[in-house]
């Protein structure tokens, strides 16, 4: 992976990342704002602006921060939700509710509720109950709410099958069924208090290859003809989710988001001029892709253990709480130590974590300077999926969150202290 370094440390967007350490503690992550808005421009320059009628909506369960939607907003960009959670962390960094839209294959009626109450501007339907639940709520409330149903465009993807959700059998999505899908679809239109925009799908994660977007493309496509045909209903917008791969190890090729929405939108628009149709409004939802790699985590070596023919396994103060995926699904990572960026490699070890679960693995065999009580590993590309999955297994504090800026670092989330982990712990009466 390629980094900079200055005097044997690593720097982050300007700023050394073993002072960085020293002042805010470990476990510790870092987030570089020049390379989340460099994506960001990315897409502006390839997508926005490129094309008509098309947005970008930042998928927040990635990372979601007030801070990190604040940078989102200012972008110009829309935003993606899946719970009460990340709606309320919207609403309280003033996001305007008509950008975002709001996805989850389980919403409860409280979550619509809240959804409603703050005006978001889509939500996209995934399960064969929603639309009543929806109109019913909206009916109450005297208002119309647009919505989209996600699909399940039953398209193969390379990736694995823990974050793949196109195929048939999935929990996520209503299928492409002739006695499932369109009697909704002719529901959705007859019900005053919905107002149906479109379809929506996502095919997977971490992805290099575009064909399983395009032939899901294709699918969604003709369903848009099928709807005018057998309803005269024209279908104004298409979600074509996110999933563009990231570089987490050497072994990673990514591709320029370019590559997926060039040709995305190029069967979007021969489609339109073939079938004389108006093009309907394209969305995508990239999360991982605009922040994986622009973050780091910091921890400090402590317990090595060497064990002579087999491995050597160096401890950090953290692991499989702040970091789940290669635990999750033997997700790949790499890193250097961070206060000896500039020496050779001398030694291969196994960095684990310090949770009692043998699976708290965070990189095997990777090569390394030798490595002392006290060094400082940084690993690399944990943006995406660190802090928004991290836990309090073995009751450890969820890490502090820092912000960088061409030198410049401030605290985004501040450190989770022992009492704020057992502050909603209550002894009940009779064990008193």
């Amino acid at each position: 992976m390629e980094f900079e370094a200055k005097n044997g440390h690593l720097m982050w967007d300007g700023c050394d990342t073993v002072t960085l350490a020293e002042k805010f503690g470990t476990p510790l992550y870092v987030f570089s704002q020049t390379m989340i808005e460099e994506k960001c421009q990315e897409l502006k320059r390839d997508f926005v602006d490129k094309y008509k009628n098309v947005r970008v909506a930042f998928a927040s369960k990635a990372f979601s921060t007030l801070a990190m939607l604040k940078i989102i907003q200012k972008q110009g960009f829309s935003l993606d939700v899946v719970s009460d959670g990340e709606l309320y962390t919207a609403i309280k960094a003033a996001f305007s509710g008509e950008h975002i839209e709001m996805n989850g294959n389980n919403k409860s009626l409280e979550e619509l509720e809240m959804a409603l109450d703050y005006g978001v501007g889509r939500i996209i339907v995934d399960s064969l109950q929603e639309v009543d639940l929806i109109a019913g709520i909206a009916k109450e409330k005297q208002k119309v709410v647009d919505i989209l149903f996600r699909i399940t465009p039953e398209v193969n993807v390379q990736t694995h099958s823990f974050i793949s959700t196109g195929q048939k059998d999935s929990k996520f999505g209503i299928p492409i069924d002739e006695s499932i899908l369109f009697p909704q679809i002719q529901h959705a239109i007859e019900r005053p208090e919905v107002n149906f925009l479109g379809f929506h799908f996502h095919v997977g994660s971490q992805l290099f290859d575009n064909q399983s977007h395009l032939a899901a493309v294709e699918i969604a496509l003709d369903l848009v003809k099928m709807v005018r045909e057998r309803f005269d209903y024209t279908i104004k917008e298409l979600n074509f989710g996110g999933g563009f791969g990231v570089r987490y190890t050497e072994a990673d090729q990514p591709k320029p988001f370019s590559y997926f929405t060039d040709p995305m939108m190029e069967k979007v628009l021969a489609f339109c001029q073939k079938e004389h149709f108006p093009q309907p409004a394209v969305v995508i939802e990239p999360g991982r892709s605009i922040v994986a790699e622009a973050g780091i985590s910091l921890h400090r070596i402590g317990a090595i253990k060497e064990l002579p023919g087999l491995r050597k396994y160096v401890s950090i103060d953290g692991g499989m709480t702040d970091n789940i995926r290669p635990g999750l699904y033997e997700a790949k990572y790499t890193g250097v130590l961070a206060n000896k960026a500039e020496s050779a490699p001398a030694e291969k070890v196994t960095v684990s974590g310090k949770a009692c679960e043998s699976t708290d693995i965070l990189v095997k065999d990777i090569e390394l300077p030798t490595v002392e009580t006290g060094d400082l590993f940084a690993t690399f590309s944990t943006g995406a999926y660190g802090y928004s999955m991290a836990s309090n297994y073995n009751k450890l504090a969820i890490p502090e969150v820092v912000l960088t800026k061409e030198g410049q670092a401030e605290i985004i989330v501040k450190r989770q202290t022992l009492d704020q982990i057992i502050q909603n712990e209550v002894v009940p009466g009779f064990l008193k």
